[in-house]
């Protein structure tokens, strides 16, 4: 089997231009490393509430740059696929600490595809958790508890690619190819036609994803995801 790393990280906030991480976890098949660091920028109230990590808890812990965590880090990574649940944000996180992935994989984008039939309501990680009925230890919010319910999760889509015909390392690298390009939503999980079919709407109702793809294009946030599903669904892709 491939080597992989399990990551999560707790972070200041989510804004990807600003904030920073104050908490790492990361699982391989020898270990499982947490730590905490004092982050550039304080912890927001929201994040507080949310990761109960305070400035306080944070004050004397060195910062993540120039950590032995972060050198052993870029080594494993070196070699290792990155596997983060909603990839996009954790990769970010370590962009703005000078560490670079060359390869991962993105559970959250792997569960989105697995669906096909839009059976699941939610892809946030502690949703999938106890939709799929994983036993695992450690609570949410927490990169460690988090990393657990990663490794688990990535468990299962495994063996439903497995399912498909695939050998273990075939399985890993439809992964890593699935989650290095924008994915498909299925349905509306907002606005009027939340929980219709999106393939479904276009049909009764394209001015609506004509109207909504100019929203997105026009906000300047990188929703690629959406994009994605709304040119293809508007025939703009092929």
């Amino acid at each position: 089997m491939k080597k992989l790393v399990f990551l999560d990280t707790e972070t200041t906030g989510n804004d990807l231009a600003k904030d920073r991480l104050c908490q790492v976890c990361y699982k391989t098949d020898t270990e499982t490393r947490t730590e905490y660091f004092k982050p550039p920028v304080p912890i927001g109230v929201k994040s507080m509430s949310i990761t109960h990590i305070t400035n306080k808890m944070v004050a004397d812990k060195p910062p993540f740059a120039g950590s032995q965590m972060k050198k052993d880090l870029e080594a494993l990574l070196a070699d290792h696929i990155f596997v983060a649940h909603n990839a996009k944000f954790d990769l970010a996180m370590l962009e703005s600490e000078g560490v670079h992935v060359p390869s991962f994989i993105c559970t959250l984008r792997i569960a989105r595809c697995l669906d096909e039939n839009a059976i699941i309501p939610e892809y946030n990680l502690q949703f999938l958790r106890y939709y799929l009925d994983l036993e695992v230890e450690g609570g949410a919010h927490d990169a460690e508890g988090d990393v657990n319910v990663l490794y688990a999760i990535f468990q299962r889509q495994l063996q439903k690619m497995k399912e498909k015909g695939m050998g273990e390392d075939e399985a890993i690298e439809k992964m890593v190819e699935i989650s290095n390009q924008p994915s498909l939503y299925r349905k509306f999980n907002f606005g009027k036609h939340k929980d219709q079919m999106i393939s479904e709407v276009v049909k009764t109702d394209r001015g609506y994803l004509e109207w909504l793809l100019k929203q997105k294009l026009e906000d300047g946030e990188n929703d690629e995801d959406w994009i994605y599903t709304l040119k293809t669904n508007l025939g703009l892709l092929i």
